[in-house]
């Protein structure tokens, strides 16, 4: 259950030494905005050594590379893929060719490095115009895509409008990025939420993030993990609503009854799908075991 996928710069040993307990469903390992171009070299080694030598838990393993017109991306990938991590996440992706000139690289060093070629996924990053308009484009562009992911700070640079904590300016992006993930069968990851001290803030954004249609959230500190987790976990409400939808289905089986109905309101086929996703993600969190349909 990927809800909270946090950063961790490259170039920072003490947060990648702790990158396993502060909560996160996923850490991206950062070679790119976090790391000055004189200290990319340093940053490749010391992630290359701490994905060799370290245990992360459960946590999903990301590496954020260098874009693809930057001379760094390639020695990521060579580094990187050796060592088998969960996912790559490339930046600035504008179209589907970007999207399948990683992926052939991709294959080339995993071939070369004994793997199963197309095994490591991607996640890339949408922050500039056009790569949010041929969101869809890249969400179909490889087999390897896993979901899409929204980044806002360098969007709004592209856009030449003003970052706002309210988020207007990004609400045609969200919405598009989001139709585009479904429509390709992916998931969507909402961009960060970049005031630290402001949780408040960080939870009303995030449950926005969620009521579009986000599957969870990236965030840049390890104290908003656990209100992205909260917030993109399923409540107590919600698990037991979706139990009664299929114990409404259930019943009316069982009684011969072709309409079903809860609460007054019919159960129909949406209904049912967002039941099962609701109880599917609450299969995945810790501790609930006792789920069924």
């Amino acid at each position: 259950m990927r809800r909270t996928m946090l950063f961790l710069p490259g170039n920072n040993p003490n947060m990648i030494v702790n990158g396993g307990v502060l909560g996160a469903d996923s850490i991206i390992f950062d070679l790119e905005d976090a790391v000055a171009p004189d200290e990319k070299d340093g940053a490749r080694i010391l992630v290359r050594n701490a994905l060799k030598s370290m245990e992360f838990g459960t946590c999903e393993i990301i590496v954020r590379i260098n874009a693809l017109d930057t001379p760094y991306w390639e020695a990521d990938l060579e580094e990187m893929i050796p060592l088998n991590p969960d996912v790559i996440m490339p930046t600035k992706v504008s179209g589907g060719d970007y999207i399948r000139k990683l992926d052939e690289k991709m294959t080339e060093v995993e071939k070369k490095s004994g793997l199963a070629a197309g095994r490591i996924k991607i996640i890339p990053l949408l922050e500039t115009a056009v790569g949010i308009e041929n969101a869809y484009e890249i969400a179909v562009a490889s087999s390897r895509m896993a979901a899409l992911y929204l980044g806002a700070e360098d969007l709004t640079a592209d856009l030449r409008c003003q970052r706002t904590k309210e988020g207007g300016e990004i609400a045609y992006a969200r919405g598009r990025l989001v139709c585009a993930a479904r429509a390709a069968g992916i998931e969507a990851y909402d961009t960060p939420f970049t005031d630290i001290e402001d949780i408040e803030g960080l939870e009303t954004d995030a449950r926005l993030a969620k009521s579009l249609g986000y599957t969870g959230k990236a965030v840049i500190s390890p104290r908003h993990v656990e209100c992205v987790n909260r917030v993109f976990s399923p409540s107590e409400k919600e698990i037991a609503y979706a139990r009664e939808v299929f114990e409404a289905i259930a019943f009316a089986k069982k009684n011969g009854k072709g309409a079903v109905s809860l609460r007054g309101k019919m159960i129909d086929a949406p209904i049912v799908q967002r039941a099962r996703i609701v109880l599917e993600a609450a299969r995945e969190r810790k501790g609930v075991d006792d789920i069924h349909e």
